[in-house]
């Protein structure tokens, strides 16, 4: 898929205040870690991840959503008439219906000629989002778009601490499965697409590729979609080293196919943004893709794995620190479970984000620097 007329405005942010470092979730599992004489500090040392963030207990995605959507479309300086599409992209979401997108679109106030409805795609659902507004743009159907989501992770870990600890028959292998849930952060992201008209920073997004191999389906599930909202308490099961492997895999055929679709060569890709998952995870793409790791922005140190919103989270956040420069070839490169993968490539000018100059998050850690909690 190539595009002519599609910008790519800007990227929002909103983070909860509330930090969980490894070394606390480590603590909450003594119990099982007592019993199994599992070695503290292994957490963080398996996944590279030091901390995450909750929402504070009770909050639906929906308000968050709210908060990052307006933001963004401020920042953007878009008059809301012209936002002809609302999707709300996470894995999280306030109901089973009516689509979160709804309440999404009535807080914000936007036109009743606006299409509204979300989209579940696991970690892809924003990027395809994304694609979905790009498409509707590329056609004249609408002029912008916007592509929002929350994912809140206070309950998974939370449920999946209890059951380590009550189900006292785990072995090691058995919590192995449920590594992964710990590793997971809550945050929000939105981006804003334009037709090149009424866009105020000519950032090109160019095009991209989807790609996916769904025999690998089963390695990363969760528990029956049952329930929704604020007291939804899910359970995940993650192979994460299979999933790893099968998906870097697959993202290595995606990445092929996207330097062809954009007549680019590895070393004409001057920044990325992926999806934040872990340490190994990322020097393993990074490899096999040949990209160097300084071109790479990563919060997954401060953030964990922040689900849909991680990429476009990442984005914001990179953006906001300098970390893109005018005429930068920037390559959006997700790969979810499923195994999903889409990559999109966008040439970059401007932002309208006014440049933060202290930490950015993915150096926060050894720095001893905090994260902010919203982007302005």
């Amino acid at each position: 898929m190539l595009y002519q007329n599609v910008c790519l405005e800007t990227f929002a942010y909103t983070l909860p205040d509330e930090a969980v470092t490894s070394e606390q979730i480590e603590r909450w599992l003594d119990p099982l870690y007592t019993r199994l004489r599992l070695p503290a500090g292994r957490l963080e040392l398996m996944s590279g991840i030091a901390q995450r963030r909750f929402w504070p207990p009770g909050m639906l995605p929906s308000e968050k959503s709210v908060e990052t959507a307006e933001r963004a479309i401020r920042i953007a300086g878009l008059d809301k008439r012209h936002v002809g599409a609302l999707i709300h992209g996470s894995v999280c979401r306030d109901f089973l219906e009516p689509a979160t997108a709804c309440g999404v679109h009535h807080r914000l106030g936007l036109s009743d000629d606006c299409m509204v409805y979300d989209v579940s795609n696991a970690c892809l659902g924003l990027l395809n989002g994304m694609v979905q507004v790009a498409n509707m743009i590329e056609l004249g159907q609408i002029r912008a778009g916007v592509v929002v989501g929350t994912e809140s992770s206070r309950a998974l870990v939370e449920t999946t601490i209890e059951q380590l600890n009550r189900q006292t028959s785990l072995s090691r292998k058995d919590v192995k499965l449920a590594v992964a849930s710990l590793t997971i952060g809550s945050g929000s992201a939105a981006v804003v697409l334009t037709d090149r008209e009424l866009s105020r920073t000519g950032n090109r997004l160019l095009g991209g590729v989807a790609h996916t191999n769904t025999t690998h389906c089963e390695l990363c599930q969760s528990g029956r979609d049952e329930s929704a909202g604020a007291d939804m308490r899910p359970l995940m099961k993650t192979d994460s080293e299979t999933l790893m492997h099968e998906g870097i895999a697959a993202g290595r055929d995606a990445f092929a196919k996207f330097l062809r679709c954009m007549g680019w060569h590895a070393d004409d890709i001057d920044k990325t943004f992926c999806h934040q998952v872990g340490r190994a995870h990322r020097k393993l793409m990074l490899d096999t893709f040949g990209l160097k790791p300084e071109i790479d922005f990563t919060t997954l140190e401060m953030l964990g794995n922040t689900g849909s919103v991680a990429l476009p989270l990442t984005a914001a956040l990179g953006v906001e620190s300098g970390h893109l420069q005018p005429n930068d070839h920037v390559a959006l490169l997700g790969i979810g479970s499923g195994i999903n993968v889409v990559m999109l490539g966008v040439d970059w000018h401007r932002s309208l984000v006014e440049q933060r100059h202290g930490v950015p998050v993915s150096h926060a850690k050894r720095r001893g620097a905090a994260i902010g909690g919203v982007a302005d």
